[in-house]
């Protein structure tokens, strides 16, 4: 049996051990974007870069005996999953989607809804001139055109492209403790939090320093699901739905 999983998030290197070590003839290929320079390995093979579209993955899942697909991919992947749902559609391949829950705001949160970055970038003007910026380094370009706010960056690799003029980086990867988000929202005088609803408890801890300081947070909603596409909320469901799929 060969199973494809879509991603390198949290929970895709983790369905990719518990199949490894609870099914030793399943066979996991585990497909990164490579848009990180050193990305955390999953267990088994893996394989980096894009497919060309999904005609791309359907002739992959084909040329490669694909049994199972999981498109565990970011929450804010939205196109890859398009295309996982379209090849696994043309090859009969069943498809699932791993998909940690969003964020949910509690008492004390100020958050400020947005539906994409160009929307977060019009709201921030009224909240704040001193920025912190944990949106990635794709992207940038929407806060590009905001001279007046500085903005604190946090991605794993350094930003291309257009980025705001008065900007500092910090290269950094999660898990991010709430006590050292605290300290960056003191040490950088932040005002206001700028995120995307990946969910997950990795990278939550800034959400929880800003409520505690009282810090607004712009929070980008995830792009809507693919109709029709069976979803498992963590990595034990999604290995249970492998083995019903495989056998």
């Amino acid at each position: 049996m060969h199973v494809l999983i879509l991603g390198g998030t949290t929970e895709a290197r983790e369905l990719a051990g518990l199949l490894a070590a609870r099914s030793p003839a399943t066979a996991v290929t585990s497909s990164l974007a490579g848009r990180v320079a050193a990305p955390r390995l999953p267990p088994g093979e893996v394989r980096i870069g894009g497919f060309g579209g999904a005609a791309g993955l359907a002739g992959w899942l084909r040329r490669h005996a694909v049994d199972a697909l999981v498109d565990a991919t970011h929450p804010f992947a939205d196109t890859m999953s398009r295309h996982a749902a379209e090849a696994a559609a043309l090859t009969g391949v069943p498809l699932l989607a791993l998909r940690r829950p969003g964020w949910t705001p509690v008492a004390g949160d100020r958050w400020h809804p947005a539906d994409s970055l160009a929307h977060a970038a019009e709201v921030l003007p009224a909240l704040g001139a001193r920025v912190f910026l944990t949106t990635g380094r794709t992207g940038l370009a929407a806060f590009a055109g905001l001279d007046d706010l500085w903005f604190l960056v946090r991605s794993v690799d350094p930003p291309q492209g257009a980025v705001p003029r008065r900007m500092q980086v910090l290269l950094d990867r999660g898990p991010f403790t709430v006590a050292g988000e605290a300290a960056l929202l003191r040490e950088h005088r932040i005002a206001v939090v700028v995120t995307k609803d990946s969910g997950g408890a990795a990278t939550a801890g800034k959400l929880v320093a800003a409520r505690e300081a009282g810090v607004p947070v712009v929070v980008v909603r995830r792009p809507p699901a693919v109709a029709g596409v069976e979803v498992a909320e963590d990595a034990e469901r999604a290995a249970r739905w492998v083995r019903e799929r495989t056998g």
